[in-house]
């Protein structure tokens, strides 16, 4: 079997060997565009954003972003598995928000377009990064209102939210100019919103954004709240509806429903 090159040009990243990805793994994609393709799932650590979503509970990668954890695996770690995964030729780069490391992003880039593997990165839109190599697909999640965190409410793992962690939250919330350039730099996109039905406040502010940005419909995919199964389900018939009725596709987020709160490292 083939191995491959790490990259043609070498030194964009300090350290080969030093841990600065947190999860690493084989799934199929269960969002957006390119659903149902098998992957490797590249997920950093670190986000900009502390996203809750009231019913819909808070982020499905929290351990990412209110409470992050230390990276674990290497740049060769992500080389090595697809010299033992040689079929899989697609690249889920997510978070946390992986746009803040953009060394790895970078270099991520050389690697994917040397060795004929399209790569995806999952953002919110924070922060934009002209890659010496354009991005195959930006899956665009931005966080609207819904995503504020509600002073007083407590984190996984304890916290209680404060006006200072809600700041935090709101600080890169909705970088629109930086948005626009990452679309237009980048070679293709889809829009992937999260909604808990009921919320019309927060539809309103998912379809506005659509039309500012001008956004076609059919790339646009509409998500139900959740970060578990038992909090997802429940979401699935409103945002099925809604999506149906002003011409949005849906996204199953299929991965919450296989395997709930199960971490797959």
């Amino acid at each position: 079997m083939e191995t491959l090159s790490p990259t043609k040009t070498l030194g964009r990243l300090k350290d080969y060997y030093k841990p600065i990805v947190l999860e690493l793994y084989l799934a199929h994609q269960s969002e957006g565009s390119r659903a149902g393709l098998p992957t490797v799932v590249v997920r950093t650590s670190g986000c900009t954003h502390r996203c809750y979503f009231g019913e819909g509970g808070w982020c499905d990668s929290w351990y990412t972003r209110v409470h992050p954890e230390r990276p674990t695996y290497s740049f060769n770690d992500i080389v090595k598995i697809y010299d033992e995964n040689p079929h899989v030729k697609e690249m889920m780069l997510t978070g946390g928000s992986p746009s803040m490391h953009g060394a790895l992003v970078n270099e991520l880039t050389h690697f994917c377009f040397e060795n004929g593997i399209v790569l995806t990165l999952e953002t919110e839109g924070s922060h934009f990064l002209e890659t010496d190599y354009p991005i195959d697909l930006i899956s665009l999640s931005p966080k609207f209102s819904n995503s504020i965190p509600k002073l007083g409410v407590t984190t996984p793992l304890g916290t209680v939210v404060d006006e200072k962690f809600i700041k935090r939250h709101n600080k890169y919330r909705l970088n629109k100019e930086v948005i626009k350039n990452m679309l237009n730099y980048h070679l293709s996109y889809h829009y992937k919103p999260v909604w808990v039905p009921g919320d019309e406040k927060s539809f309103k502010e998912i379809e506005d954004f659509r039309v500012e940005m001008d956004i076609p419909k059919n790339q646009t995919w509409l998500m139900p709240g959740g970060s578990t199964r038992e909090e997802l389900i429940p979401h699935y018939a409103g945002t099925i509806n809604r999506a149906l009725e002003v011409g949005y596709n849906f996204c199953p987020r299929a991965h919450i429903i296989a395997f709930d709160e199960d971490r797959l490292v």
